[in-house]
């Protein structure tokens, strides 16, 4: 056991996944500092759905919730800092803290989430979270008996559609001025699919949801379903060179463990390495977070009495 760390682990992030990780490892009676600002993925979104007991809740409820329960572990601090930099000490880790005095830790569990780029539509920003959105099953069911577009030209749309259809009066594609490869086309005209190929110009609040121009037409929808680029939110992947999938997204094996030992990852930050996408919902994230902390409790069990490992 490396007695001169000042914690046990270090939770970077202190959204659901963080605050979860922190609470399995205060319940363990483990120390963790937990590091983060107040800037969250879905700050966008007004409620938050398909949460087992916060289905409608606002994310702020939750998280304001969340730590009240973690403060009572009095093995778990917070830092409401941001952190710069994470580097590897020998077997522990410093992680140096932004206006503070740098922190030595034994495990290091990054919960700090990734950041969405919208399409370049005017008018798009402030709508996305609510009738503008990326995930059927957070927003899907307050779009229903509307018409519905999905905006995109990628080769997942018929299976978007297949979603959606149960919910949406009807689901209309917008490529956006973009072509559609020849399976997607022919798919999605089997389908019944209307396909609509002129620019997307602009976006507005209307009666109805939403309000689109579609080069100099107006069409309106009930919502629109959008495909967002994301990207890490946090340096400290690549920092500390961690394997990444395809996406951008860290890899991790089934207990959130990522190439580094000693480094986990949790949240839709991370991809287990038997799945082809990161999960990116609320309720997988604190799933997720309670998982890496569990894994790091064992290890460090395993450490501090020379046990060997699994």
């Amino acid at each position: 056991m490396d007695t001169n760390t000042d914690y046990d682990v270090a939770v970077i992030g202190a959204g659901t996944a963080g605050l979860q990780a922190a609470l399995t490892l205060g319940r363990m009676r483990r120390t963790a500092v937990v590091l983060g600002t107040d800037r969250y993925r879905n700050d966008p979104a007004t409620h938050m759905q398909n949460f087992l007991g916060h289905d409608g809740a606002p994310p702020a409820e939750l998280r304001a919730a969340a730590r009240k329960d973690v403060e009572q572990y009095p093995t778990i601090s917070f830092v409401d800092r941001g952190v710069l930099s994470v580097e590897p000490d020998g077997d522990a880790f410093i992680v140096d803290v932004d206006g503070a005095d740098p922190v030595r830790v034994r495990r290091v569990l990054l919960a700090t989430g990734v950041v969405d780029a919208l399409p370049d539509i005017p008018g798009l920003e402030p709508l996305f979270g609510d009738v503008v959105a990326h995930c059927p099953f957070c927003h899907g069911y307050e779009l229903r008996d509307a018409p519905v577009a999905i905006l995109g030209a990628h080769s997942h749309l018929p299976r978007l559609v297949a979603m959606m259809a149960p919910i949406a009066s009807a689901v209309t594609v917008l490529t956006g001025g973009a072509d559609l490869d020849a399976e997607t086309a022919a798919t999605l005209a089997r389908m019944g699919v209307e396909v609509r190929t002129e620019p997307v110009r602009g976006a507005c609040r209307s009666p109805l949801g939403v309000r689109l121009d579609l080069d100099g037409t107006d069409a309106e929808y009930g919502g629109l379903i959008v495909a967002t680029q994301w990207s890490q939110s946090a340096p400290f992947a690549e920092q500390l060179g961690l394997e990444m999938s395809p996406m951008g997204a860290v890899l991790i094996d089934g207990f959130g463990r990522t190439s580094l030992d000693g480094v986990y990852a949790a949240g839709d930050l991370a991809q287990s390495r038997d799945l082809p996408m990161p999960f990116s919902a609320v309720l997988t994230s604190a799933a997720a977070g309670l998982v890496a902390a569990a894994d790091c409790v064992r290890s460090l069990g395993a450490e501090d009495f020379g046990l060997a490992e699994v």
